[in-house]
């Protein structure tokens, strides 16, 4: 990986596990981490930007629009974390599948369909922060390229279009 920080962006909700994220990266030194989100859109958001963005190691961005600059922060991270924990397969997570990122998301059934198993799981910050300190003993080319894999497998608009063409 040509970076060691890990990326995550969603919109800031309970929903998302911004929490569980923030805590397990605010006792952190060996992997920074990067967080783009809609901080001061709600009072959750808010109240963890007010106590999480004087944290050494951690970095909260307002919402990025522009796709090319997502993509470039999101493209040069060493661990994408996905803390989805509603709605089934998610937009952000198969973006950076498909940019071949090794990913650690929330561990919650729709997360492990859409990854097939094969990325990294926490339902807790504990977790969370095991598998960041423990990421230098984890084969994250391995994971990411598991991911890329899955990704121009299953979520190609050509294969989405054949899928609903079959129902038809």
């Amino acid at each position: 990986m040509s970076a060691k920080y890990a990326f995550g962006v969603c919109r800031i909700e309970p929903e998302n596990n911004i929490h569980v994220i923030l805590e397990a990266f605010q006792s952190n030194l060996q992997m920074p981490l990067i967080m783009v989100g809609n901080w001061q859109q709600s009072d959750y958001g808010q109240s963890l930007f007010d106590r999480f963005n004087q944290v050494d190691g951690i970095t909260l961005l307002a919402p990025i629009y522009d796709k090319k600059e997502l993509d470039k922060l999101r493209a040069n991270c060493s661990l994408y974390v996905h803390g989805h924990s509603c709605g089934g397969t998610n937009p952000s997570l198969v973006e950076a599948m498909y940019l071949g990122l090794p990913i650690a998301a929330f561990d919650v059934n729709f997360n492990r369909e859409t990854t097939e198993n094969k990325a990294l799981y926490f339902s807790s910050a504990d977790e969370l922060h095991r598998i960041i300190a423990d990421a230098d003993k984890v084969d994250l080319p391995a994971i990411a390229a598991a991911m890329k894999e899955i990704a121009d497998r299953r979520y190609t608009w050509k294969r989405i279009a054949e899928c609903y063409a079959a129902l038809l």
